[in-house]
C-alpha cells in the first residue's frame, strides 16, 4: 500500500496552515493576557491547559458528528462554503484593520479558560466550518482522516505553547510584532475566504 494510504500529508498541511491562520495561535497572546495576566504563573498554565482542551474537543466533535449535522439539516457543502469564506472574510477584516481588539474583562468567578478562550475565541464558528470542509475532502479515506486528526492536533498544541508561554513570547516580539503577524494572517485569512466563496459558486453551478 502507498504511503498515501496512511497518511495524506497534502491534507495535513493544508488543514494544520488553515487552521492556524483562523485560530490565530500569536494572537490570542494579548487576549490570553487580558484575562489571566494578573494570576500566578500556575493559574496562567492551567487556564492554558483547560481552554486548548475545551477548543479541541469542541472541534472535535464537530469533525465527528459535523457532516451528519448538516445532511440532518438538508445544508450542501456549496452553502457551507460560501457561508464559511464571508464568515472568514469578515475576521479577516477585523484583523486588517485591528477592530478586533475589544475583549471583555473577566469576572472573578468565571472560568474564562472555557468561555471565551476555549469557545468562541479559540473553537470559533471559521475553525468549525473549515474543519467540517477538510471533513468532507477527506472522502471516507483513512490516511486523510488521520491526517486531518493529526493536524487538528498539531494546531491545538502550538495554541498551548503560545498561550502557556506568552509571557516570555510577548517579551521577545513585543506588542508591534504581534500586530504585524496579526495583518499577516488576516491577509492569508481573506486569501482563503476568497478560495472558499469561489469553490462555493463552482459548487453551485456544477450543482445545478
Amino acid at each position: 500500500m502507498a504511503f498515501a494510504d496512511y497518511f495524506d500529508a497534502n491534507l495535513f498541511f493544508e488543514a494544520a496552515i488553515t487552521l492556524i491562520v483562523i485560530m490565530d495561535p500569536p494572537g490570542t497572546v494579548p487576549v490570553f493576557l487580558s484575562l489571566v495576566g494578573r494570576k500566578p504563573p500556575s493559574a496562567r498554565a492551567k487556564a492554558a491547559r483547560q481552554a486548548v482542551l475545551v477548543s479541541l474537543l469542541v472541534v472535535s466533535l464537530f469533525a465527528v458528528a459535523g457532516q451528519a449535522i448538516l445532511t440532518y439539516l438538508g445544508i450542501g457543502i456549496p452553502a457551507l462554503q460560501g457561508a464559511g469564506g464571508l464568515l472568514l472574510l469578515l475576521i479577516a477584516l477585523d484583523l486588517l484593520t485591528g477592530r478586533g481588539g475589544s475583549e471583555p474583562e473577566a469576572a472573578e468567578d468565571v472560568n474564562v479558560a472555557l468561555v471565551p478562550l476555549g469557545t468562541p475565541l479559540l473553537a470559533g464558528p471559521g475553525a468549525i466550518a473549515a474543519t467540517i470542509v477538510f471533513v468532507r475532502q477527506a472522502d471516507g479515506r483513512a490516511g486523510a482522516y488521520v491526517a486531518l486528526a493529526l493536524a487538528i492536533v498539531t494546531v491545538h498544541v502550538v495554541l498551548w505553547a503560545c498561550m502557556r508561554y506568552s509571557g516570555v513570547l510577548i517579551k521577545v516580539i513585543r506588542e508591534s510584532g504581534i500586530t504585524l503577524l496579526a495583518k499577516i494572517a488576516g491577509l492569508l485569512l481573506a486569501a482563503i475566504a476568497v478560495q472558499l466563496v469561489a469553490d462555493s459558486v463552482r459548487g453551485f453551478i456544477s450543482g445545478a
